[in-house]
């Protein structure tokens, strides 16, 4: 990547992206006896991501289980999904800004 904030950017953007795929997962299987739902710990992850470690799921104490077993509550999935799409976008757009900040002094130096 482009440099220290870009590649923290990545690795963020890669958590995002983890959780993306962990909620789909969840809402999937909301119906799925005895599924329990799985989840991201952002700043736990973003730790792991600096260190080199691939960022990985964790199950969320405290959720109620249905009768039988399932622990999905479609309300904080979606809640999930919107702060996720959040999180993606801000990420997104701090990438686009730092990409044309290059492009531009590219741009710069060859009319130098």
């Amino acid at each position: 990547m482009l440099d220290k904030v870009g590649a923290g950017l990545e690795r963020y953007m890669d958590v995002v992206a983890l959780r993306q795929r962990t909620v789909a997962s969840n809402i999937a299987n909301a119906e799925t006896p005895s599924y329990h739902t799985r989840d991201v710990d952002f700043a736990s992850e973003m730790r792991s991501a600096i260190d080199g470690r691939p960022p990985e799921t964790v199950e969320p104490a405290g959720l109620p289980e249905k009768t039988d077993g399932n622990n999905v509550s479609l309300d904080r999935e979606m809640r999930l999904l919107s702060e996720n799409a959040i999180r993606f976008q801000i990420a997104s757009s701090l990438l686009k800004t730092q990409i044309r900040e290059v492009k531009l002094a590219i741009q710069e130096g060859k009319n130098a």
